[in-house]
């Protein structure tokens, strides 16, 4: 059995029949690496050495936490949630209104924070948990919210060419002409279309699936007790902190920098008292925890898959049966590039491992540049919804769980499975098959 299989296999089982995610990373990365005849020692070292590339993205998403905590102590949140619970509590068909309010709200910010602001899943703790009352209330299922999220940020950066999708699509055109097939960056959009309509289309489906109500623990604040005595200092002093804090990430391309510097101006200004510093950081770091230990133990997981050597005979073994069926072989790719996105849970680091061996086998089976630049984009964005280790499933559940009633596997990873990558892999097999 091919190690990255076996690996990937043990990870999601694991995580199906509700073990930890960062357990079934950990159990999936030993098994991977001993199956491929590693040893317990270098498996260890691997898995081991991975881990570190991990730590600045788990401190990142812990002062992130943070930063949301803090905007949240403000009262601000609480206007929103007001404003909203008034048009609630008007006539019963306004809540369709509040609905499709939310829902756009919520699609339009995903978008938005690849490209104009470029902050990816910073917006979830900040924007999901205060209107998780409205959602009860309206007994809409997270399902769906999990969906329209991982769609805004996947679809965004396959397809528009700027902030995140920029940096996607340029490493999907350089690794596609370092392999030996020159293109532009410029043509990824177009190639990068009909995948993108799929996921489109699968976002419709998953509305239509769980537009039947679901019902909450209502276990927050009571709606008298709402602070809303908020001064116009004090949104002043947030807004300012996140126009800094903003300025601060894209200046120096960190989290870390962007996530301490609004901190600081909270403080600074008096937004927050120094006194509840200490309480604040705790609060944001312990709701953000969960997704920092599991990349931490997905870059380990990353690390013994690359280790063991076992990608590279996936790909050219799937491919030596297929006797130059190139429908096949394009189904054969992208199914690839979806265990591998799967099991590393990043698109942007799955595209340079699929294209060194992709494009001279595309190339060979006479694909065009399009059908390539659609093979390589759709495989290496496929895995990236339904994978546990993604922050484009790990950001959503960390806003939609606050209250314990989302799961993580079963409510974001298997919904976005379904809805976004059998759509994106059908989609993609049939804009290569077009492109040819």
């Amino acid at each position: 059995m091919n190690a990255v299989i076996v690996a990937v296999a043990v990870m999601l089982i694991l995580s199906l029949l509700r073990i930890n995610v960062v357990l079934s990373l950990v159990l999936g990365a030993f098994v991977g690496g001993l199956t491929s005849g590693m040893g317990m020692e270098a498996t260890v070292q691997s898995f081991t050495e991975g881990l570190g590339a991990g730590a600045t993205i788990a401190l990142s998403y812990g002062l992130l936490g943070g930063f949301a905590i803090a905007i949240a102590k403000t009262g601000i949140p609480e206007l929103m949630i007001a404003g909203m619970l008034n048009i609630l509590n008007g006539e019963s068909n306004r809540k369709g209104l509040v609905k499709v309010l939310i829902f756009f709200l919520i699609f339009v910010m995903s978008i938005l924070s690849q490209n104009v602001i470029p902050i990816h899943i910073a917006f979830i703790p900040l924007m999901i948990p205060p209107i998780l009352k409205i959602l009860n209330m309206l007994e809409v299922d997270r399902r769906i919210i999990a969906t329209l999220i991982a769609v805004g940020l996947i679809g965004t950066y396959s397809f528009v060419p700027a902030g995140f999708g920029a940096i996607f699509q340029d490493i999907v055109a350089t690794q596609v002409s370092e392999a030996g097939m020159t293109v532009s960056s410029r043509d990824v959009p177009v190639a990068m279309a009909i995948p993108v309509l799929g996921m489109l289309v699968g976002l419709i489906m998953a509305f239509i699936v769980y537009r039947k109500p679901r019902q909450y623990r209502q276990d927050d604040v009571e709606t008298e007790s709402l602070n809303v005595n908020v001064t116009k200092y004090v949104m002043f002093s947030t807004g300012l902190a996140l126009v800094v804090a903003l300025w601060a990430q894209i200046l120096t391309d960190s989290m870390i920098v962007g996530s301490f510097a609004g901190i600081m101006i909270m403080y600074f200004t008096g937004a927050l008292k120094w006194r509840e510093a200490d309480d604040i950081l705790s609060e944001g770091m312990k709701m953000m925890a969960f997704i920092g230990f599991v990349m931490i133990a997905a870059n380990g997981f990353a690390a013994v898959i690359n280790a063991t050597g076992d990608v590279d005979s996936l790909i050219t073994s799937s491919i030596t049966i297929l006797q130059g069926n190139r429908s096949l072989a394009i189904f054969i790719m992208l199914v690839v590039g979806l265990v591998v996105t799967m099991g590393i849970g990043s698109s942007f680091a799955t595209v340079p491992i699929i294209a060194t061996l992709f494009v001279p086998l595309a190339q060979g089976l006479g694909l065009s540049p399009l059908a390539i630049l659609c093979l390589i984009g759709t495989a290496g964005a496929l895995g990236d919804a339904g994978s546990p280790a993604s922050d484009s499933t790990l950001g959503p559940t960390a806003g939609l769980n606050v209250d314990g009633q989302h799961h993580h596997i079963w409510d974001t990873c298997v919904p976005t499975f379904i809805f976004i990558n059998i759509p994106l892999i059908v989609f993609g097999w049939i804009a290569c098959v077009f492109f040819l």
